[in-house]
Formats: structure tokens, sequence, C-alpha cells
């Protein structure tokens, strides 16, 4: 308070002299919002002018209140405050801001003797202080490393959400068939049952497994494992964990995947290309709830199963190459994961998500989609579905010249993609049977006898198509 201890108003302060070292440090730089706090009016100007002189963006509050005013109003980078003020002190001020203004970075201006004060005040989370009287070059100095800070902070934070986002992107899409997916899985999340994901490669059938996870109320990790990209010889050390000295090679211990996702949910992908051995150990961990480490005791486990397969899995089973007491085990509710060709309603939407993804990835401005380029995008059939199209937006993000995707920035197969265009119309009094029977027809020949995405395009089980078609085989009952 006053001018005792506050700042050194010479005009030795205001002229003095950088050292070629401090010169990339002091560079000015006029993003910076810095807010000064004192109750004395003459160290505000004697502040404002040496911060205005260094290229600052200046505010200056004469109170703790005005100065939390002005960080509801604007986004201040830092704020340099004087510990003892009536009212409203720089502690209670520090308080306040970590709720009004939580990434703005705090300096405070501490007297001679009053250290224990400014030790507080870090303690309550400024970034750090500066004693008086204070000196042009110490002050700057301190404020542009709490302004760095501040932006590191900010670009550390961005970078984490970014890659979360990556990690744990959406369900994008209201199509009847995912939305019928959709629905089975979040019935079965907060139950214990196993779940059985269903799919062709790239429609999405570990985003469908987090889904159910974050719906599950387990309090434990969400832990992937691909199962088709690890070697044979090692899949079982993977999931179970090993002792020292198991085996060859096992220096150490190590934790398994399924000690891993302890109270959580342990997803399987490609479960099909399990080996016999691992089936078993699997099986027991499913009936009895524990395993064996391998080279130790037994142990309890507490997780839940997702498992997942592009493959069909009761084949597998009258091959004899799946257990077919593990696939009843697993196949508790069975969940498929829709093709791309059978929710073309939701193309639209996922262009724009990954265009909004890719751009910003990118670091370049967000493009638009043309019509003509979405009528092709929906028109192609993506027999690498979600996955295909992801890959295919992110190529025209990158390699793409315009502001907008257009057909010419997509791979050949697509550009030149065509709707058919097809309708079907019958005349009043046809029946239901014989519209049933042309619709099949016509979807099916659209789909190049595809049953399974015919099924999923009319809304029916490829059962139903198969019996369907097996009673014209057999013409009418006599």
């Amino acid at each position: 308070m006053g001018d005792i201890g506050g700042v050194d108003n010479s005009s030795a302060l205001d002229n003095m002299s950088v050292p070629d070292d401090m010169e990339a440090l002091l560079e000015p730089q006029q993003d910076i919002r810095v807010l000064v706090v004192d109750d004395e009016p003459s160290n505000l100007e004697s502040l404002d002018r040496i911060f205005v002189r260094e290229g600052f963006r200046v505010l200056t509050a004469e109170s703790g209140r005005v100065a939390l005013d002005l960080c509801r109003q604007q986004h201040v980078h830092v704020v340099l405050t004087d510990l003892m003020m009536p009212v409203m002190g720089g502690i209670d001020l520090i308080k306040a801001l970590a709720t009004v203004a939580p990434h703005a970075e705090v300096v405070v201006m501490t007297a001679h003797g009053t250290i224990e004060t400014a030790v507080e005040a870090m303690r309550e989370g400024a970034y750090d202080f500066v004693e008086k009287p204070l000196k042009r070059m110490q002050i700057v100095k301190t404020v542009r490393k709490a302004a760095e800070r501040h932006r590191l902070v900010a670009e550390n934070r961005t970078l984490r959400q970014e890659l979360s986002a990556l990690k744990n992107r959406s369900i994008v899409g209201t199509s009847p068939a995912l939305r019928h997916s959709l629905e089975v899985a979040s019935q079965a999340a907060p139950s214990t049952a196993t779940v059985l994901v269903l799919g062709e490669s790239g429609t999405g059938k570990e985003l469908l497994a987090r889904f159910v996870h974050e719906r599950s109320g387990r309090s434990g990790p969400f832990v992937a494992v691909n199962l088709a990209a690890l070697p044979e010889t090692i899949v079982e050390a993977e999931l179970f964990g090993h002792e020292k000295g198991a085996f060859t090679g096992a220096v150490g211990r190590r934790e398994g995947r399924i000690a891993q996702a302890e109270k959580g949910t342990l997803f399987l992908d490609e479960i099909g290309d399990l080996s016999a051995a691992v089936q078993v150990k699997l099986l027991r961990v499913l009936q009895e709830g524990e395993y064996e480490p391998l080279g130790g005791r037994t142990t309890k486990a507490d997780f839940r199963l997702i498992a997942a397969t592009n493959r069909d899995l009761g084949e597998a089973v009258a091959a004899g190459d799946f257990r077919e007491d593990l696939f009843y085990r697993i196949n508790v509710i069975p969940i498929t994961c829709p093709r791309l060709a059978a929710r073309r309603d939701d193309i639209a939407l996922l262009v724009d998500h990954f265009l909004d993804l890719y751009c910003r990835k990118n670091s370049r401005p967000r493009m638009a989609v043309s019509q003509a380029a979405l009528d092709r995008l929906t028109a192609y059939l993506w027999p690498g579905n979600v996955r295909e199209l992801e890959n295919v937006v992110e190529r025209a993000v990158v390699l793409g010249k315009g502001d907008t995707l257009r057909p010419e920035d997509l791979p050949s197969p697509i550009a030149t993609a065509q709707s058919t265009g097809e309708s079907l119309t019958f005349p009043v009094g046809t029946t239901l049977a014989e519209v049933e029977r042309r619709v099949i027809h016509a979807t099916l020949t659209h789909t190049r006898g595809d049953k399974q995405l015919t099924a999923q395009l009319l809304g029916i089980s490829a059962r139903t198509i198969y019996r369907k078609l097996g009673a014209e085989r057999e013409g009418p009952a006599e």
C-alpha cells in the first residue's frame, strides 16, 4: 500500500537497456493480456505504462472485486496482484480466481519481509512472486514467463482433448440399423452379461464396445486387445500375465490384460483367432471367475468381457475351430454392427464428422462437401465400411486444394459411383406376399446377391431372407 516498497518510477528504470540474451524473452506479444491489481493508483499507473511499452495488452483494477469482474468479462492470461489490499486481499483473490479464471497464471507482488505470505499464495495456486521495490526487467521477465506457461498449459490441454477425441470417438449416425444396435447395447450395458459384437472389419466394433462400457457403471478401465495382431506364442502371457522366470525370457513379473481390466471391461477383438489352449483357459475364467498367471498362483478376476469377431463363430464351431461351450458363454447378448452400406443415411453425418476431425488435426480451415461429392459417397457400396470412409475423407483433407470436397478429390472408384435410382411400383391390389417377394429380389440385385446386406437394408434378419427364398423354390403347398 502507498509508495513504500512500490514500483521504482525513476526515468532510469523506464530507459534501461536490455541484455542481448534477454531479447527473445522480452519480444513484444500483443496477444498477452495482463491484469494488474493494486489499491494504489500510482502503482497501477506505473505498471500500466511499463507493460504497454513492452507490448502487452493491459487491464487495471484497484480492488480484488473489480479484478474478478474484469476476468468474468475478458480472457486474462496473467494476473499481477498486490497481496496487501483492503476488503479482498491477494490470497482471497487467488482463491476466487481458481473458479472465475482457472487458467490464468497469477504473479503476486510482496513487500520485503512478507515472503511467508508469498509462499502461502503459491500454495494457493500462484505461479510466482516478485519483491518490492519492483525492477522493470525483473517484473517483465516474470510476467512473460507466466504468460509462456499459460500458453504451454493451454496447448497441452488442447492436445489432450484432441487425443481423447481420437481415442474415444462418439458413434455418429441416426439410421434405423444403427439405432437398433445402440438400443440393444444400451439395454445390455448395466448388466453383467457377456456381449458378443458381430460385424465386418471397419464397422466400429470397438466403438460399440466402448459404448457399452461407458454405460455399464463399472469403475475400472476399458482394456482393448486385438488378438489377431498378437503372435500366438505370446497371447496367453499377454492375457493372463506371468511371474518372473515362468519361461525363457521372463526376466520379471508382468501383469496381464485381465488384471489390468479389474472392475472394468476387457474387450477381446477377433476372438475367433484364439488358439484351442487359450480358449480353454478363457472359458475357466468366465465360469469360475479365476485364472492362473504363467508360473503363478490362482487369482480372482472381476471384469466384464466384451468379445468381437468378423467371423461366423457358428461355422467355426461346426468346423471344430472354436469350442462350443465357449461360444455359448460369450454369445449371451449378440449385437451386430451394421455395414455402412446398410446405413446410407449416416454417410453425410460421418463425412461432416471426419472433415471436422481431420481439418483440425491438420490445422487447415474447415472444408465443406459439395452435393456432387456427397452423392458419389452415398452411392458407393463401401466394402471397407466406416474405416474406409474415414480414410477417404482424411486423404481428401490432406490432398484437397480447395475449401470444398469435390468428386475429383475422391478415389476413382468412388468418384465414378452412381446411384441406381431404381424404384418399384405396384398396382393397387397387389398382395403383400408379392410386394415382399419383389422388394427382396430387387434389393438382392442391388447388393449383387449379398443376403446379409439385403437383410440389413430391409431391416429384417438374414434368416428371413433364406426362408422366403426357400419357400419360393419349394413352390406353393398342394
